[in-house]
């Protein structure tokens, strides 16, 4: 009885669980399709192609600039691969120099390596990552098309919401660009 007077005062549909279980049917269809799509996500193996990459990161074409992931350890570290070619609209060439990827889209490569470590634990895969803060990042010299940057990402300090991470992205053996990045964990909107 007490259920039919819950049903009859509330605006929204109720399920006719017991106690607490009688809440209004939207909210627990949303969160039969939360758990679902949670279990549907696959376990991750090695390398990560760009269509896996595709469903762990929010980025599409042209700004997801992250084409495989080859080594990936759990809170620790990962590493990643961009290759730069002609066909790349963000390229810049200076006059009379060879064309060069940016030292911003660079930076923004070596965040997206860092979101891929965070967002593919199960636990986060429903949450955006925010870039909260950029320390320290050096450019040390200008990465080339036909140039393969490998990213590597490590964790200094993770707690449940924020982390601090240092990349380094190399072209050829040598240091392109170095630094610090801190996010923070924020809910899909």
């Amino acid at each position: 009885m007490r259920l039919l007077r819950q049903a009859l005062a509330s605006p929204h549909p109720v399920s006719w669980g017991t106690g607490d279980s009688a809440r209004p049917l939207s909210n627990q269809r949303r969160a039969v399709r939360r758990s679902d799509y949670t279990a549907r996500m696959e376990p991750l193996s090695l390398p990560l192609d760009y269509a896996a990459i595709e469903r762990i990161l929010p980025h599409r074409y042209p700004l997801l600039l992250v084409d495989r992931i080859t080594e990936f350890e759990v809170d620790k570290r990962i590493v990643g691969i961009k290759n730069i070619s002609l066909n790349e609209r963000h390229l810049w060439q200076p006059p009379g120099a060879q064309a060069a990827l940016p030292p911003t889209i660079l930076t923004e490569a070596v965040a997206q390596v860092g979101a891929i470590l965070i967002l593919a634990k199960p636990e986060n895969r429903e949450k955006l990552i925010y870039l909260m803060r950029i320390e320290r990042v050096r450019y040390r010299r200008p990465a080339h098309a036909g140039d393969v940057v490998t990213i590597e990402v490590n964790v200094q300090r993770l707690r449940s919401r924020m982390g601090q991470l240092h990349g380094v992205a190399r072209a050829g053996g040598k240091v392109v660009l170095d630094g610090r990045m801190t996010f923070a964990l924020g809910p899909k909107v």
